[in-house]
């Protein structure tokens, strides 16, 4: 039974209000259904949104797992070639005692690495010799670059002695060079050796993707040394600390120009 208080309430200002009411909540509610239909353009595109970012995302995982599985093997081919070295060293250390021993002395291999530096200008300088010394790469006082030794090497040298000095460089001194002066040529752009991306760019195709790979291509003279040469802009060394004795002289006479064999190590110190 309906409740009277309820029912005296009941005007007609009441009911209007009411049905008001029941209209406006009506229309709220269809509001709310038009709003639901989102346009098809518009689902569209947050499809998209989300299959790029999905993308994006597989896309930056696989690079951070290729860069962890490159890191790896850096190191890998570091350590590989420091035992590597470290052999070498080692096998020379024992031939020399042997030799010794038998009263003998033991020759080492000849090198096939020589590392040459331009020591003087173009005055009074002909045509030829200034041909070879671009075909070297040696356009500037003081720029240094390596050399495989072979007999068409030894003739250019032997033509262009005057001007610059060359020998044979240590490990340390090629691993000195090209940390600390070396810059690589990319689209015929000099760029600094700041990063192994830069290296891996351009002879990675050689297996060659790292400085330490540069490194022991260079120091080993190995099949890929012409690309891995060339790819090094020549080094811009400075001027030798204490200065050089007599430019115009060979150095068996007390000067500075053409070979001066292992020595060459003790006068990149002195320009590095």
């Amino acid at each position: 039974m309906e409740n009277p208080i309820y029912k005296a309430r009941r005007t007609p200002r009441t009911l209007t209000l009411r049905r008001r009411c029941k209209q406006s909540t009506t229309s709220i509610i269809q509001m709310g259904e038009a709003k639901a239909l989102v346009p098809e353009s518009v689902v569209k595109k947050e499809k998209r949104n989300e299959e790029w970012a999905l993308a994006k995302k597989q896309e930056l995982d696989a690079a951070k797992k290729m860069r962890f599985e490159t890191r790896k093997l850096i190191f890998n081919r570091a350590k590989q070639y420091s035992k590597e070295y470290d052999e070498q060293q080692k096998e020379l250390i024992r031939l020399k005692r042997e030799a010794k021993l038998k009263g003998g002395f033991y020759v080492e291999p000849e090198a096939k690495l020589l590392f040459i530096i331009r020591i003087r200008g173009i005055n009074a300088m002909d045509p030829k010799t200034r041909k070879i010394l671009q075909l070297l790469r040696l356009r500037q006082i003081f720029n240094g670059v390596f050399l495989k030794v072979n007999k068409a090497t030894v003739n250019m040298l032997h033509r262009v002695e005057p001007y610059v000095t060359y020998g044979y460089p240590n490990l340390k001194s090629v691993r000195e060079l090209i940390y600390k002066r070396g810059y690589g040529k990319v689209n015929k752009q000099r760029i600094a050796l700041t990063d192994n991306s830069i290296i891996e760019q351009t002879l990675g195709k050689h297996g060659i993707i790292c400085v330490e790979d540069l490194i022991h291509e260079i120091m080993t003279v190995g099949p890929h040394f012409k690309e891995a040469n060339n790819f090094l802009w020549p080094f811009k060394l400075k001027a030798p600390l204490g200065g050089l004795e007599k430019k115009r002289n060979h150095y068996v006479e007390g000067g500075d120009a053409g070979n001066r064999e292992d020595y060459i190590n003790e006068l990149i110190r002195r320009m590095n």
